[in-house]
């Protein structure tokens, strides 16, 4: 049996993000799969935030992906020790992906996708019961409202997401090319994070979700993944070095709802 539960979205790449740390230090997890709005309930009991991805260990709550990533730490260290400079260089890479490519990341495919439910509803309410897949659907339009308002997304906001991507794609993927990794000559949770971030828009088997046919995308997006295919390439290829741990879907021991 296991006492930590990890309250997720499994859309959510700040999510699997934890997924990804957890199995990589061989803890045994359960998911609770969450809906997003349908969530603020169960949240609400456990936090005064309703943001996830949320762990719960015993009489511990610890919230958002870095500060988990702290807690696992703790509970395991990295598989590989990193020097104080290194440490430094992770810190940096975390905040700045955490703060600036996973929020961009969010508003450039919720852009294109909250626009085609047949394809973004069921990857929002992957491993939740048929009746609460039904009611989402059902109530989409209007939760649709809530998400362009609450995250701010518009056309605007999504293509000064998309130079950010761009951006730090660009950068992250020369230095994979070159043979080194994000912080020193040795892989660490700053390209955990990276690899993780980014996946949404290089969509790797072993995340947790039926991503179904990739070419019915919205064009505009499909052209973008395309155009840049090569630098999503290195960081896929990461994804697949690392996340080797467990790829069956919605990740963990087991899943709760």
């Amino acid at each position: 049996m296991t006492d930590i539960t990890l309250y997720q979205f499994p859309i959510s790449h700040y999510c699997e993000k934890v997924r990804w740390a957890l199995d990589l230090k061989g803890l045994d997890y359960k998911t609770c799969n969450l809906i997003p709005g349908f969530h603020i309930k169960r949240i609400s009991q456990l936090s005064r935030s309703t943001a996830l991805p949320l762990l719960v260990q015993g009489e511990q709550i610890i919230q958002g992906s870095a500060a988990i990533l702290d807690y696992l730490d703790r509970l395991q260290p990295p598989l590989v020790q990193s020097s104080e400079s290194e440490i430094q260089q992770i810190q940096h890479w975390e905040s700045r992906l955490d703060t600036e490519v996973g929020t961009a990341v969010r508003v450039f495919a919720y852009h294109f996708l909250l626009d085609r439910p047949n394809i973004l509803v069921p990857w929002l309410t992957t491993g939740s019961p048929a009746y609460k897949r039904w009611l989402f659907r059902l109530l989409f339009p209007k939760i649709a409202q809530v998400m362009r308002k609450k995250m701010r997304i518009n056309a605007a906001n999504a293509d000064t997401a998309r130079q950010t991507i761009e951006s730090s794609l660009g950068e992250i993927s020369e230095i994979y090319r070159s043979g080194r990794y994000l912080a020193g000559d040795h892989f660490s949770r700053a390209d955990l994070t990276a690899a993780a971030l980014f996946a949404p828009l290089f969509m790797p088997d072993g995340y947790g979700i039926d991503w179904g046919n990739t070419r019915s995308l919205p064009t505009e997006m499909l052209a973008w993944m395309d155009k840049h295919q090569s630098n999503l390439n290195e960081l896929a290829d990461i994804y697949q070095r690392y996340r080797h741990l467990n790829l069956t879907p919605l990740t963990g021991a087991s899943a709760i709802t």
